[in-house]
């Protein structure tokens, strides 16, 4: 190769490195000025997630992750238990102790190990901000339920128009849980959970998507003459219990007066049931009692509700009642003392059958006596 020749490649070279250079310069400045767009098409781009990325994971909002706490992350049966408190069922009134929530909570200790274990499962929804301080202070699992424009904070009277306003407020709620895919057994607070009701409810066995504790009970689990309360029942997601649920809020438009239970129960009248190809059963009060109508053996009841009376205080005063009652048979029902016909030494024997067939609950006069006019 002469020298000319070898000459124009080495300048060649030295020309394409300076371009290159100068490329690089220009680039860079541009990037400084338009960063979303230099270079944009030699930066690698993040795949699309796909369902089947085991990486990718939707944001849970704070109800859902609330939820999945509660259903102890179980994909397969999404069960929880739900009950919705204020500061009225939270704080003490007249500085006088128990609260409706301790006593809630209360129910569940004296249960012993049937019932303390269904806390894991609790998800307790606050109306108000001392409502849900008091339950975060408990280590519960909680969440706030903020109504715009509406304070559920203070005792609302029953059947005052705020009382009816916080039940409608308690149903839309629940029916958001049920297009979530939850199955939830709901529990007013003023419910005593004494025994593990989960069994009574043959959860496993049964097809019914709708169990539902009833004021006076006919006999008949699948009679819907069936006086129904509200406070107490499960519920499985499907799109027939969400239907009923769109049908019984969408009822309040033209129901003006009346509470949530009241409605349902109209709906009930009106053949809802049939329409929606529901499976429903009517709880006995045996199993699941209340003021209403008191369960008749001691020996096998689960809840106990005060229904069938008006104020918050006098639904505090007979559940410490029901507590101690309950107590007194428990106690009266493992072993009882008895003199041999001598008298001269005493035999402990098993009295399940004779402390149930003895015990009477206490009548229960604070809430006989709401009802009076103030």
């Amino acid at each position: 190769m002469d020298y000319s020749k070898k000459n124009f490649i080495n300048n060649i070279g030295i020309l394409s490195i300076l371009l290159l250079i100068t490329f690089v310069l220009l680039c860079s400045s541009w990037s400084s000025s338009k960063p979303s767009l230099a270079f944009s098409f030699l930066q690698k781009r993040p795949p699309r997630p796909t369902s089947s990325s085991p990486d990718v994971t939707i944001p849970k909002d704070e109800l859902e992750e609330a939820l999945t706490n509660a259903s102890l992350g179980d994909e397969e049966d999404k069960t929880v238990i739900i009950t919705i408190v204020n500061k009225a069922y939270v704080e003490p009134h007249n500085d006088q102790y128990p609260t409706m929530f301790d006593l809630f909570l209360e129910g569940f200790w004296v249960g012993g190990n049937e019932t303390r274990s269904l806390l894991d499962k609790l998800l307790v929804v606050a109306m108000d901000q001392t409502a849900y301080e008091r339950c975060k202070f408990r280590r519960l699992n909680c969440y706030k339920l903020v109504t715009d424009g509406v304070d559920f904070a203070e005792e609302k009277l029953y059947m005052s128009a705020d009382f009816i306003k916080m039940m409608w407020s308690r149903t839309l709620f629940l029916l958001d849980v049920l297009k979530r895919g939850y199955n939830f057994i709901f529990t007013d607070t003023d419910v005593l959970w004494l025994r593990n009701p989960f069994p009574k409810l043959n959860l496993i066995n049964s097809t019914d998507d709708f169990q539902i504790s009833t004021d006076k009970f006919n006999g008949n689990p699948k009679s819907q003459s069936n006086l129904i309360n509200t406070g107490f029942y499960h519920i499985r997601s499907n799109n027939k219990t969400i239907s009923l649920f769109n049908t019984w809020y969408d009822a309040r438009k033209n129901s003006s007066g009346l509470k949530e239970q009241d409605v349902l129960a109209n709906l009930i009248r009106e053949g809802v049931i049939n329409q929606l190809g529901l499976e429903v059963r009517f709880l006995d009060t045996l199993y699941f009692s209340g003021f209403c109508s008191n369960s008749k053996d001691a020996g096998v009841v689960s809840t106990v509700h005060a229904n069938c009376c008006r104020t918050i205080t006098a639904k505090v005063a007979d559940l410490t009642t029901v507590l101690k009652d309950w107590k007194r048979f428990r106690h009266s029902m493992s072993t009882v003392t008895i003199t041999n016909v001598t008298g001269s030494s005493n035999v402990s024997t098993n009295t399940d059958s004779n402390a149930r067939n003895e015990f009477q609950w206490s009548r229960h006069i604070s809430c006989e006596h709401s009802w009076a006019k103030p």
